[in-house]
């Protein structure tokens, strides 16, 4: 069933990479992934559809940045649609932390050379990034650029390029 989702373009899968490294697709899990929907539009119907007729004012205010939800997943189906579109393949890696209560996740990871560049998307203002952090100090040798995908302005958080989603293309 999985195969036929893929052919049919409809649905992007991110596989887990097990060791982070260039030639991302040599150490992937291909019973770990993730699924996002080809078409953010229509994942956004699909997503707040709780009546026969999704009302404009979810749009209008999913676009002013005033719906109380969590657009988490919104945002990483974007991503995945753009980085997919640009002809990159979609990786993540996740791993426990030290209290092993939780797992640091970064979202997308991209083979540019003969590095890796971690991706960590944010829906909204962020106040850290902790799992880029982690990542980058656990496989600083791998690490080119590190990249933090949010709804904010273009700028430079120490080595991190904070990136607006719309921007995600030329990455």
């Amino acid at each position: 069933m999985l195969e036929k989702m893929r052919d049919s373009m409809t649905v992007n899968f991110a596989y887990h990479s097990d060791d982070p490294n260039v030639g991302l697709a040599l150490n992937c899990d291909m019973d770990q992934y993730k699924m996002f929907v080809g078409d953010t539009g229509l994942f956004v119907t699909l997503a707040f559809w709780d009546k026969d007729v999704t009302e404009n004012v979810i749009y209008q205010k999913l676009l002013s940045d005033k719906l109380s939800a969590n657009l988490g997943y919104v945002y990483e189906n974007i991503v995945a649609q753009m980085l997919t579109a640009a002809g990159s393949k979609l990786f993540y890696h996740t791993w426990p932390t030290e209290s092993g209560k939780h797992n640091y996740e970064v979202d997308f990871l991209l083979s540019r050379g003969a590095k890796i560049w971690p991706l960590e998307v944010k829906s909204s203002g962020y106040k850290s990034h902790v799992s880029l952090d982690a990542f980058c100090e656990k496989f600083s040798e791998r690490v080119g650029e590190r990249f933090l995908v949010y709804t904010k302005d273009l700028r430079k958080d120490g080595a991190t390029t904070l990136l607006p989603v719309m921007m995600t293309m030329f990455i």
